[in-house]
This record gives C-alpha cells, sequence and structure tokens, in this order.
C-alpha cells in the first residue's frame, strides 16, 4: 500500500488532546492525522463549492 502524499497539519495536536483529555477520554496516536485528513476534505470541498458558485472567497456557507 502506498504512503499518503504528506500534506501540512492543520490540527495544533496539543490543543486537540487537551481537548479530548478534558473529556475524560484518551487520543490515540493516529486520531490527529485522521482528523487533519477530514479537514482537507472539508476544505476541498467548500473550495469546489466556492468555485461552482463563480467566487474566490470561501464562506461559512460553503463549509
Amino acid at each position: 500500500m502506498a504512503k499518503k502524499d504528506a500534506r501540512d497539519p492543520l490540527v495544533v495536536t496539543s490543543k486537540m488532546k487537551a481537548y479530548i483529555k478534558s473529556k475524560k477520554m484518551m487520543t490515540s496516536s493516529d486520531a490527529v492525522g485522521a482528523l487533519n485528513d477530514k479537514i482537507y476534505a472539508l476544505l476541498d470541498e467548500a473550495i469546489a463549492r466556492t468555485k461552482a458558485n463563480k467566487r474566490s472567497t470561501v464562506k461559512p456557507q460553503d463549509l
């Protein structure tokens, strides 16, 4: 299986872990990467919607 392209992290790991810990839960080692992937997918969808609406500014409704 080929490794995914490395992308810059969009998640602040320490903040994510602190939030999860505040809920009395633990964070697995691969949870940060999974959340980062979800954020990239969400942003890609928002960008596509923005382009489809002939705009160059991503707005809350695009998310």
